[in-house]
């Protein structure tokens, strides 16, 4: 475990703060500093709140001294995206059009780590309204990648990777619809956990896709997500969407082995035309499992690109449904990227949509089918390395909407499916970009992703390297 409070994850820090081998003050005023170091570099938070920030923690460390802890996270400081409402505080969205946008509710997630003694210590940046897989941001600028800052961080959930890779949050909320908590974690060399539909509630979060969105933690370790979960999910009056299915014990799934454990390798789609250096990390990875004890096995899998394409259909419509009044009253509020997104998203016909919809479930069927022998099925998060802001972002030259079209190429599908999937720092490029491979798991099972990332990061150190402070 680091001395430096900032470096400790936020299991450690948790517990260190319980332990009162640290006060909630002094890890507030560490990670503060870490962010005026980084913040100028990274543009990673979109509010910063340290007065109050410093002040809940003097608090949160008097009732400490009185015996009183409120929960698992007493006295620890927390960043999420911004699209988490917060009563009383401004949630931007990303956008011009919530710019000063004030909820009179808060999120329930965020209110259940309120609820286990989470410290607010800003707010996180992220895509307009959710809608990008690079980082990009036409009012507030991009995010940068703490690794390279001249390569994007990955999207919507950009932020909360940046921040986190950084070390200054321990962990942050972030939200996954097509991929978009496990780009940031592949691309910034972060751990983050895309939950099943329906585990954790939405209700207080914003929407964008009613059928594909997920709320799920972005952190250092498998650990530290494991922790998120169990104190977020659960049925929810609010959100009669969120099941109830029963809830596994997520922390003690972190501190399981790999035998017996059964991995899928896809025998194609996840496996064809990758990076070079990203296939590398692949095998690499495959090898430290197999090496664990896990047994590796080829699995044939459905097409992947029709479950692609109906996920970004769905996710088109839906969102263009949620916008279309705003798209009538307000155009010039949105940057030109996403209102293009929303407005193809108005020419999909219904029958189109209703069609998608209807296939999703015979094709989550075959996909329990095909992987019926397995545990869990490994690919890269994403085919290639992060590339530059600049190539990736409008006027990146004519192979740019082909290139963000494959950023999210092996995310897409599991989102039509709903189903769980956990990213972990796997490798390093030689130009020391990280590369994220992804478990994908079955319904509802998220307990044995966590045990097979935990595992892997207990012989690896991936999740542990530091980005250097830009000079």
């Amino acid at each position: 475990m680091s001395s430096e409070p900032a470096l400790m994850t936020l299991t450690e820090v948790a517990r260190a703060i319980a332990m009162k081998q640290v006060s909630s003050h002094e890890v507030t005023r560490a990670l503060l500093h870490r962010i005026a170091q980084w913040q100028p570099h990274l543009n990673a938070f979109m509010s910063i709140e340290a007065e109050a920030a410093l002040k809940a923690a003097d608090a949160a460390d008097a009732e400490l001294a009185k015996g009183n802890v409120r929960g698992a996270l007493h006295g620890v400081p927390l960043a999420h995206k911004d699209m988490y409402y917060d009563a009383g505080h401004v949630a931007t969205c990303g956008s011009l059009i919530r710019r000063d946008f004030v909820p009179t509710v808060t999120s329930t997630a965020l209110q259940r780590l309120k609820d286990a003694g989470q410290i607010r210590l800003g707010t996180l940046h992220l895509a307009e309204f959710a809608y990008g897989p690079t980082g990009h941001n036409a009012h507030y600028g991009p995010v940068r990648n703490p690794w390279n800052v001249a390569h994007i961080t990955g999207g919507s959930s950009s932020g909360s990777g940046s921040s986190v890779a950084a070390r200054l949050t321990f962990a942050a909320l972030g939200s996954d619809t097509g991929g978009s908590i496990r780009m940031p974690a592949h691309f910034c060399g972060v751990t983050g956990l895309k939950t099943t539909v329906g585990r954790v509630s939405r209700a207080g979060a914003m929407p964008l896709s009613q059928s594909l969105d997920t709320v799920g933690p972005l952190a250092r370790t498998a650990e530290d997500c494991a922790l998120l979960l169990a104190l977020m999910a659960g049925p929810d009056p609010a959100d009669s969407t969120c099941s109830h299915e029963p809830l596994s014990d997520y922390v003690g799934a972190t501190k399981g082995s790999l035998k017996g454990l059964k991995i899928g390798v896809p025998t194609s789609f996840y496996v064809d035309d990758l990076d070079s250096e990203v296939a590398r990390v692949l095998d690499e990875t495959i090898a430290v499992l197999k090496r664990e004890g896990a047994d590796i096995v080829k699995v044939e899998l459905p097409d992947q690109r029709q479950l692609s394409s109906a996920s970004q259909l769905v996710l088109a419509a839906e969102a263009a449904a949620f916008h279309k009044r705003w798209m009538i009253e307000r155009p010039q509020d949105y940057g030109a990227q996403v209102l293009m997104r929303l407005q193809n998203g108005l020419a999909v016909p219904a029958i189109t949509y209703l069609e998608a919809m209807r296939w999703r479930g015979p094709a989550l069927a075959a996909h329990n089918a095909a992987t019926a022998g397995v545990h869990a099925v490994i690919a890269p998060a994403s085919p290639v390395p992060a590339p530059t802001i600049e190539e990736s972002d409008v006027g990146g030259g004519p192979n740019a909407p082909a290139m963000v079209q494959r950023l999210t190429l092996f995310t897409r599908p599991v989102n039509f499916l709903g189903l769980p999937s956990l990213t972990v720092p796997s490798g390093f490029t030689k130009s020391g970009l990280p590369v994220g491979m992804q478990l994908i798991g079955r319904c509802f099972d998220e307990a044995t992703l966590l045990t097979i990332g935990a595992a892997f990061q207990r012989v690896t150190d991936y999740h542990d390297r530091l980005p250097k402070l830009p000079s």
